[in-house]
């Protein structure tokens, strides 16, 4: 039943590309190696207080040792390097086929295309099955660009551009959501991200240009 509140619109375990599921697997691993370590913690407790004769042999130092190097260590080990690893194929490399501006300001969000095409309707239009780099940048304060089932979050900062890359399976509409407070208004500041078949955005494109 907990699992169920892990879907829905802005929901970062509900992946629906292949960059968002990268984030989705290193949560999953996260807090399966937080639980790991949690259910020995409890163990020991439990073991400590109804059979405390059986840990009375065990010195503070080997306590020490034991809890605080031999039994952590393997399990940060393992969850740094899926972090590198998977932390490592989101970022950027090279060019995307396709780079679109994103400009935010309290409290909305505006796109602009290659070459000015493109319908400005404040929705983020992207094709479907390659990455994209959105280019993101701020006219007032700091906020922060997310589409959790697409990809990570960047911030958007006045007068410098941040690159994030998005990659969506299927089309549909996702929604976005500014991920930094920046006002009043700052639980307003949604906007809508329609994912397109490539012969239908490149059709978009085309007639928005006419």
């Amino acid at each position: 039943m907990l699992l169920a509140g892990c879907s829905g619109e802005l929901s970062a375990l509900d992946p629906a590309g292949p960059r968002a599921a990268n984030l989705a697997t290193l949560w999953w691993i996260m807090l399966g190696g937080a639980a790991l370590l949690f259910a020995l913690v409890m163990v020991l407790f439990g073991i400590a207080y109804l059979r405390p004769g059986c840990l009375s042999r065990i010195t503070p130092m080997q306590w020490i040792v034991g809890g605080g190097l031999v039994l952590p260590i393997p399990i940060l080990v393992l969850l740094t390097g899926a972090a590198l690893v998977l932390g490592e194929q989101l970022l950027p490399k090279g060019d995307a086929p396709l780079r679109i501006e994103g400009q935010a300001r309290q409290w909305a969000w505006s796109f602009g295309y290659p070459g000015g095409a493109g319908p400005d309707d404040g929705t983020l239009h992207m094709p479907t099955g390659e990455p994209v780099d959105i280019a993101v940048t701020s006219e007032d304060v700091i906020h922060s660009f997310w589409v959790p089932r697409l990809g990570g979050k960047i911030d958007a900062i006045p007068g410098h551009v941040n690159v994030i890359r998005l990659e969506a399976d299927e089309p549909g509409i996702y929604w976005g959501q500014c991920a930094e407070y920046c006002g009043q208004g700052h639980d307003g500041m949604q906007f809508r991200v329609e994912a397109h078949a490539p012969e239908d955005f490149a059709a978009l494109m085309a007639g928005a240009a006419q």
